[in-house]
């Protein structure tokens, strides 16, 4: 399978322009599906009828009103590009996890939520190579499953090898469209490893974790594959850890790195700095073109921070630059930009900055 032509503009023309992330949409649920006990998959399609256009692996931002606040939460899509006239989240119950539980236990057919355009950097998209291996544990499955969808749709040939690791054979996610997707697409290769076989004595793959000897067993070349990794933060750090104990070449390991554990809270570095004598004094004056805000940023303070202080409002998610619902042109000034993912160098290159990790240099003016 090949998905190094997925930033094709003769096949992704609409990629990066037709929905902004910053661009707030409603959207109408069609579909709800029960994938596993814990996971179900909502599909969605655009209250104003508009295709949707994203690159396999990125997500986009859900701002849900659970009644006594709302809360914005980043999931991603687990559809594919191929198929424009829907998306598709898939959500696994998590504990304690306020939204996940609530789409869980509310979201029901016909039912519109606001969200946010795609955005992120973890896609296979412009990644030549011969040969992939995705690795994943529990809903990390879920933009790997893009990536391959599209691929398949597309009938593209590359060599792809797909590991993915569950709790039991029953927690495995899209099990039986991903082995019918390998029947049809010989370069696709699937093995599922389980830690224990729960309800499926008669599971005869591998049972334990993942590691150099399942590796070494199943995908005997994994050292000349492009490596694509996601899942909880334990299992992502193992992988990495292991990779790089092995000599792995890390410039072809690439990780989703976005954590939804951290929505919502000021990014580490980033928040603004405590108030001092002066302070005002010694940092820069922002504003914002569109609406005509002006206020100032304490020196080291972010335009996010200093436009929440200051009562301005800016769509925003994880504040900590990776989501990209913040993303906006800079049009006079500079900033300095620690970002986490969120954006991408060819965005950064065309003048936008993202305000959760935007640190302004000098008076600034940006396109809100």
């Amino acid at each position: 399978m090949m998905f190094d032509t997925v930033s094709d503009p003769a096949t992704w023309a609409r990629v990066g322009t037709f929905w902004p992330s910053s661009q707030r949409r409603m959207l109408t649920c069609i579909g709800i599906v029960q994938e596993t006990h814990d996971v179900r998959t909502f599909t969605f399609s655009a209250a104003n009828g508009e295709l949707f256009s994203f690159e396999p692996g990125q997500f986009i931002t859900l701002d849900v009103d659970m009644g006594a606040a709302r809360q914005s939460r980043c999931y991603t899509l687990s559809s594919s590009p191929t198929r424009p006239f829907t998306l598709s989240i898939t959500v696994k119950r998590v504990a304690n996890g306020p939204v996940s539980n609530w789409l869980h236990d509310n979201l029901r057919l016909g039912d519109a939520l606001p969200a946010y355009g795609p955005s992120g950097a973890f896609t296979a998209s412009g990644v030549a190579a011969q040969r992939y291996l995705f690795l994943s544990a529990g809903s990390g499955v879920t933009p790997l499953m893009s990536m391959v969808r599209a691929a398949a749709d597309l009938d593209l040939d590359r060599d792809v090898v797909f590991v993915h690791s569950a709790r039991t054979p029953g927690d495995i996610i899209f099990r039986e469209e991903v082995q019918r997707l390998a029947r049809r697409h010989s370069q696709l290769k699937v093995l599922n490893i389980v830690e224990g076989v729960g309800d499926e004595p008669a599971w005869d793959g591998p049972v334990g974790r993942l590691d150099l000897a399942v590796l070494q067993a199943h995908v005997a070349d994994w050292r000349y594959r492009e490596v694509f990794v996601c899942g909880p933060g334990p299992y992502m750090q193992a992988v990495h850890d292991m990779l790089m104990g092995l000599g792995f070449d890390m410039s072809r390991y690439h990780c989703e790195s976005f954590n939804l554990g951290v929505a919502e809270l000021p990014a580490a570095g980033n928040a603004a700095a405590p108030p001092t004598a002066g302070a005002e004094l010694a940092g820069y004056s922002v504003r914002f073109s569109k609406s005509g805000a002006v206020f100032s940023a304490r020196k080291g303070e972010t335009v996010l921070s200093a436009a929440k202080r200051s009562g301005v409002a800016i769509a925003s998610s994880c504040s900590q630059g990776m989501c990209g619902t913040c993303k906006a042109q800079l049009l006079e000034g500079t900033v300095d930009m620690q970002h986490g993912g969120g954006i991408r160098q060819r965005e950064i290159d065309k003048g936008l900055r993202l305000m959760c990790c935007s640190t302004p240099l000098s008076d600034i003016v940006v396109d809100l």
